[in-house]
């Protein structure tokens, strides 16, 4: 299995979980300029921005660790993006992560994982 198809798998798995816990699905892999966002879902009236990590262990860290200050950039400006090109510069939004660190460990859902004006 490459990399690619265990991002897809793991990406499938998130979309499958938040699903269940309520969440409807808006696109995934929303990718611009800035750059790509794995999710993107709706909670009640929130927007929901989804980062899928995997990491195979947690030798450095793990999963969660890994989105760097500078990835949370590109981020926050594909969200705005994706906001201003559906026209809904004013949504409520957040950002949250999945994380799976290991095969034999459990996913953890963090929701709010990081702050950002829409």
């Amino acid at each position: 299995m490459t990399t690619r198809d265990e991002g897809n798998l793991h990406e499938e798995q998130a979309c499958r979980f938040l699903q269940a816990q309520g969440l409807k699905l808006l696109t995934k892999n929303h990718h611009c300029r800035y750059g790509e966002i794995d999710l993107i879902m709706k909670d009640n009236a929130t927007i929901v921005f989804i980062e899928v990590r995997f990491r195979r262990n947690a030798s450095f860290g793990g999963a969660a660790i890994s989105i760097t200050p500078a990835k949370q950039r590109k981020i926050v400006l594909t969200a705005m993006h994706y906001l201003q090109s559906k026209r809904q510069d004013n949504a409520l939004c957040r950002f949250d992560v999945f994380a799976v660190t290991g095969n034999d460990e459990a996913p953890v859902w963090i929701k709010h994982a990081f702050d950002a004006d829409c």
